[in-house]
């Protein structure tokens, strides 16, 4: 029970400091970002009319009062879930606009990480029982070999030969000419819209699985307890399935949490390349446009979805690996 409480509270410091130092981080720069996007808009020459700079100040969440009552009626906003209006789609709340984009990104970034890992997993458990073999060499050399394509170009070579040369998929979007609902058509037509990036994410996806589950494995069966798993008369398979994959899996289990929690800030080159509405290019544009509630409110739902993540993971860990509570609680 300690070590549950000790990740929760862990959990609970890290998140506080990571809403704080996303209050602190726009507000201690150098220079006036109200002033700045202002001049953005009218122009880096001309004249700022104090009633605008006072209008994108307050919906910064700037004014007057001191830090600390800033950094309190901050928090309140947090608790509403009220992130300010966005910039560059003026006149949307923040919230609406993350609304809009996020189920495009579970659905896109969401299904390739779980078919990446559960995909990766298996290869890489494969590749460790069969180490040595044509199998073995077949999969870690040609994930190596994948593993150094730049995924730009994995990306541009599949528009131009399935979007310009064969002409099966949409180049771009999320949806084309469809109206979007719960119907057949609209589904379909994002399905196809999906395609092509599901397929660039799942070529380079599952390389790093693969190989650092081959390679945890691999040492696991190594071990002692393996061997003496062996001279008990345990047969190959049991012993691979049994003592090397259950325990090999564990390190993977802490990354693919922190995949999971990742998404939700999208996948930035994936998303810029193929035009898909998800949290990434959403990210892009805020950059661009100098967006902070926007900008602040992404990194803040990515930091929590991390945060939520790990602690799972260590709660997981908890579970499948008695040798973790014991050492927390020595």
């Amino acid at each position: 029970m300690r070590y549950f409480l000790r990740r929760a509270g862990f959990f609970v410091a890290t998140l506080w400091a990571a809403i704080t130092l996303n209050f602190l981080i726009p507000r201690l720069q150098p220079g006036d970002p109200a002033e700045a996007i202002v001049r953005k808009l009218v122009g880096r020459n001309a004249s700022i009319d104090p009633a605008q700079l006072h209008s994108v100040r307050l919906m910064l969440g700037v004014s007057d009062k001191n830090l600390f009552q800033q950094y309190l009626d901050y928090l309140g906003a947090i608790v509403r879930g009220d992130f300010g209006v966005s910039f560059t789609y003026f006149p949307y709340k923040v919230t609406d606009v993350i609304a809009q984009a996020m189920p495009w990104t579970i659905v896109l970034v969401g299904v390739t990480t779980i078919v990446s890992f559960v995909i990766g997993t298996l290869l890489g458990s494969w590749a460790a029982y069969r180490r040595g073999s044509r199998v073995d060499s077949v999969l870690t050399l040609g994930s190596t070999f994948l593993g150094t394509l730049p995924f730009f170009w994995i990306a541009l070579m599949l528009i131009f030969l399935f979007c310009f040369t064969w002409q099966v998929f949409p180049e771009s979007g999320g949806y084309g000419d469809t109206v979007p609902g719960w119907n057949w058509p609209f589904i379909g037509d994002a399905i196809s819209h999906a395609a092509l990036p599901m397929i660039a994410l799942l070529i380079t996806g599952p390389l790093g699985w693969i190989l650092a589950m081959r390679n945890n494995m691999v040492q696991t069966l190594g071990e002692d307890y393996s061997r003496l798993a062996k001279a008990k008369g345990l047969g190959e398979r049991t012993i691979a399935l049994s003592y090397g994959a259950r325990i090999a899996i564990l390190p993977s289990v802490t990354g693919f949490a922190l995949a999971l929690g990742g998404l939700l800030g999208g996948t930035i080159l994936v998303e810029t390349i193929f035009n898909y509405p998800g949290l990434g290019r959403l990210l892009f544009e805020a950059v661009g446009n100098s967006d902070y509630p926007l900008l602040q409110a992404i990194f803040l739902l990515t930091t929590v979805g991390v945060l939520v993540a790990n602690l799972a993971a260590d709660m997981l860990y908890g579970v499948l690996d008695p040798r973790v509570r014991k050492a927390a609680t020595a």
